[in-house]
């Protein structure tokens, strides 16, 4: 890192992108879905599939992105700004347009999402890797690796409070042109944020160089795992809102706020119990959280909206733990690799590569199922609803299980934890 101390100014001028680009993850991975559903009719096999082949193809291309982020890196940071700009406008482009389809035939609508998806995408992951890769290159111990990253997932909680509010009471057009001004805004400070140290060499070797390393593979493991658990509440939630829960219409909102919010006041928290325990055992803690949540959620159904105003609070604060504490970790396994200033891009093409497939395998395979189970949209018969509570509350308690098992078991255990 260069000389000198992170500020608060600096972490404002990095992270300030981290909200457009967590602003678009709550419209594409939970409104899309029920939007494409409930207004235009497209059904819930139909839907998953074309997340699922869109969303592969989108993290198919991550680790290539991140070789090409890595080169330009060695080239200078101005050609990876330029780069991030482009990127920026196609993602703005891409995000309107894909709400706003030019028919209501099924055709249109299902090639139009699949087209706009893939748009989308493509700036969205252009954008992510060189900037994740940009505060990577910032260096610093356990602490200050936490206060980057806690800075772009601060802001990006800020973000998403914002996507959890608008869609729902200004409507998809407010939420477009929102989007595109935080997203030039974002652009605009990390032009002027703090730089890292030029590179003195570039990475050499295959696209495939990170998996060398031992501890690049245990965690991804452990953030696949943990990945999934949250991905298919995420895909479900709005569904288990009106369906089970049978909450009184427009109050989502207050659900996704008190999610995103009690977040974003967990994050300094965290970073506190870093300090005494340390990257992974804070982790595990958040893990552990999540599950007794999620296990308590399983037990509520129609009327229980005030209750689950407290899940919904309680497993944000959980969510704290996942923003800011994986990238970190990944951070210290870059710098221990030898690769910091030459590979991030490497390391955080595979780390979103695993972030959207546990998206696409999220909405790809619960949604078919809970058709198949017998579950649709504004279903009210007791198999349903029940099908809906297994695959929202303890499907993702189970693969938090598998996640704190194999955290634990080869990172804890084993030393590799710093």
């Amino acid at each position: 890192m260069s000389a000198g101390r992170f500020s608060a100014m600096d972490g404002f001028r990095y992270g300030l992108l981290g909200l457009p680009l967590a602003f678009v993850a709550l419209p594409l991975y939970v409104v899309l879905p029920n939007h494409y559903a409930r207004e235009f009719g497209v059904p819930l096999a139909t839907l998953g599939v074309v997340l699922l082949a869109a969303r592969l193809l989108d993290a198919v291309s991550d680790p290539l992105i991140g070789r090409w982020s890595d080169r330009l890196f060695a080239r200078s940071t101005r050609a990876v700004l330029a780069l991030g700009a482009g990127a920026a406008f196609v993602l703005a482009l891409g995000f309107a347009l894909l709400f706003f389809p030019p028919g209501r035939e099924p055709a249109v609508l299902v090639g139009w999402a699949a087209a706009m998806l893939v748009v989308t995408y493509a700036g969205y992951s252009v954008l992510s890797v060189t900037h994740q890769s940009w505060g990577a290159m910032l260096g610093g111990d356990e602490a200050q690796r936490s206060r980057i990253v806690g800075w772009r997932e601060g802001l990006g909680l800020a973000g998403v409070l914002l996507a959890s509010v608008l869609p729902l009471t200004l409507g998809l057009a407010a939420t477009a042109m929102v989007f595109a001004v935080a997203l030039a805004a974002g652009w605009t400070a990390w032009a002027r944020a703090r730089r890292p140290e030029p590179q003195t060499r570039q990475r050499t070797g295959s696209v495939w160089a990170p998996f060398a390393q031992p501890a690049f593979r245990r965690l991804l493991a452990v953030f696949m795992l943990n990945g999934i658990a949250s991905a298919v509440p995420a895909t479900l939630v709005l569904f288990f809102v009106q369906d089970r829960l049978q909450a009184p219409p427009g109050i989502e909102p207050v659900f996704l706020a008190a999610y995103f919010f009690c977040a974003a006041l967990s994050m300094p928290v965290w970073l506190r119990i870093v300090r005494r325990l340390g990257l992974a055992r804070s982790w595990l803690a958040g893990m552990a959280l999540a599950t007794g949540v999620f296990i308590w959620a399983a037990l509520l159904g129609p009327g229980d909206t005030a209750a689950f105003i407290t899940v919904c609070a309680l497993s944000g604060a959980a969510l704290g733990a996942d923003l800011a504490l994986p990238g970190a970790l990944l951070a210290g396994v870059i710098a221990r690799a030898g690769d910091r200033g030459r590979g991030e891009g490497a390391y955080f093409g595979w780390w979103n590569f695993a972030t959207k497939l546990n998206l696409a395998l999220a909405a790809g395979l619960a949604l078919p199922l809970l058709q198949l189970a017998g579950y649709s949209p504004g279903a009210r018969d007791a198999q349903a609803l029940q099908a809906l509570g297994i695959a929202y509350c303890l499907l993702p308690c189970l693969l938090k299980l598998a996640a704190a098992a194999t955290l634990y078991l080869t990172l804890i255990r084993t030393g590799s934890d710093s």
